[in-house]
């Protein structure tokens, strides 16, 4: 048998991005304490040559590699862009938090590189055993970055909560493919599709193991009622490991439902619409309601990624072309709106001083009033109130759903999104309108301040000017899907 090697043009960026891996932890055994920042800028120069390299390959073409386990479309160049450009600004704010809690290591940086590699294997997975390794490899390195600070109780706590939890997940989504794989004999996404449209399956065996493969998706995607872990490990973890679980995971999850559901059992619409309504009322309901009763910030921030978990559900229900874009363009935007909410998170926070309670957003404005019209930006994106980009990510999905003829299904959205704008517009209230509780000033690094500024400038911008990002959502799923 003559052996032909994959095409490895397609994984450039995975390769190049697995040696920048080995290079930084060999890197970070040789350097001292004193220049640890060595470890951070090969993190910076890994995710930019990842950039590069991807770039280099855009196109409308779909390339299969590794038997067809593998595949580089549209939507994945897209998604792994937003994903490099969204971990980059995680380690650029987070890099003062974590010199000063001790966590400013080369574990740190290898573990994010590491997480970033399994996300890039979801987005670009067409086979269940892709899919599953870049879960793994994702998940397995998101728990040990939440017990990275081993002598904080409520970390560790968090940590183990999200792996025993995430392991009862995996054991799902394992259990259901295992179902699929055998109602279809198929492992490749594509094929399974054929065997599906095929008809000559048993359909009880194959909805069976649809359902344990959505609950799987649904703990991944943080949506209730799989939305136990959520608020344990936003508030447990470091906040600069939150905002690390709260952005980037969310684009490769979206890929990750988009590969299973839609390429791989596009023709169980039917089926798995319905489960999706279910999750995306759930979700809505429960991280709304929820939201308003909490105290601490990054809960409440855990509660409001469950609800627009939700609504990015809602693009899927639609089940067509623009619910699958208005989907794409919506967790972009929650995305973008995450990173300049924690980013303000971490500025606050000090030495000593962990700014993970909503009465510390108290005077804000007196203190500096640029951050705090950050702030607000972001609180009235998340609300949905024009015109922010937030407000055009509800709009796209609810015009999708009320496309498809769930109109009641878009009023009761509406109605939630109602709920959920008091406890953003609480935080103005208070950072507007409140005495600030301390004086300490506000000192971030030029990069920080630089970085920030512009996150809080796209949120305008995009929601000004949102065609582009529309348009590009739509080509990305109508290349790839």
């Amino acid at each position: 048998m003559n052996f032909i090697p994959p095409d490895l043009a397609p994984a450039y960026p995975e390769i190049f991005l697995l040696v920048m891996v080995c290079i930084v932890m060999l890197a970070d055994l040789f350097v001292g304490e004193k220049r640890r920042y060595v470890s951070y800028i090969l993190s910076q120069a890994a995710l930019l040559g990842c950039a590069i390299l991807t770039f280099s390959t855009l196109s409308s073409d779909v390339s299969y590699t590794f038997s067809g386990m593998f595949v580089d479309d549209p939507m994945a160049d897209i998604l792994k862009l937003m994903v490099y450009i969204t971990v980059a600004s995680v380690l650029v704010y987070s890099r003062a938090y974590i010199s000063v809690r001790g966590m400013y290591t080369g574990e740190f940086f290898s573990l994010v590189l590491f997480a970033t590699l399994g996300m890039m294997v979801m987005i670009s997975a067409s086979h269940f055993l892709t899919l599953y390794l870049g879960l793994e490899l994702l998940s397995l390195s998101l728990y040990a970055m939440v017990a990275l600070r081993r002598e904080n109780v409520l970390a560790t706590e968090a940590a183990m909560k999200f792996f025993v939890l995430g392991a009862l997940a995996s054991g799902f989504l394992l259990y259901g493919m295992s179902m699929v794989y055998g109602a279809t004999g198929e492992l490749h996404l594509s094929q399974i599709a054929d065997a599906i449209r095929g008809g000559d399956i048993d359909h009880q065996i194959l909805v069976i193991g649809l359902v344990f493969i959505v609950a799987g998706i649904s703990f991944k995607l943080s949506a209730a009622p799989f939305h136990m872990w959520a608020p344990d490990v936003y508030h447990g973890a470091p906040t600069a490991i939150t905002l690390f679980i709260g952005s980037a995971p969310k684009l490769a999850a979206f890929a990750f439902v988009m590969r299973l559901l839609v390429e791989g059992m596009g023709e169980m619409v039917a089926d798995w619409q319905g489960m999706l309504v279910i999750l995306a009322v759930m979700s809505m309901a429960i991280g709304n309601i929820a939201a308003i009763a909490q105290t601490n910030i990054k809960r409440m921030l855990a509660y409001s990624t469950i609800s627009h978990m939700g609504f990015l559900i809602l693009g899927l229900v639609a089940a067509n072309w623009n619910g699958y874009s208005s989907a794409l363009f919506y967790v972009i935007a929650y995305v973008l709106m995450t990173l300049g909410t924690f980013a303000i998170i971490l500025m606050l926070s000090r030495e000593g001083f962990e700014s993970d309670h909503i009465n510390d957003f108290k005077g804000l404005n007196k203190r500096n009033s640029w951050y705090a019209f950050i702030t607000m930006l972001m609180m009235l994106s998340m609300a949905g109130i024009p015109p922010m980009i937030g407000f055009y990510a509800k709009l796209s999905v609810l015009q999708a759903v009320l496309s498809a003829g769930y109109i009641w299904l878009a009023i009761v959205a509406v109605l939630f999104s109602l709920i959920g704008a008091f406890y953003y517009l609480r935080i103005i209230k208070l950072m507007y309108f409140d005495e600030p509780e301390t004086d300490a000033p506000i000192l971030p690094n030029i990069d920080v301040k630089m970085l920030v500024s512009v996150n809080g400038i796209a949120i305008i911008i995009l929601g000004l000017f949102p065609q582009a990002l529309m348009g590009l959502s739509l080509y990305a799923i109508e290349s790839s899907m």
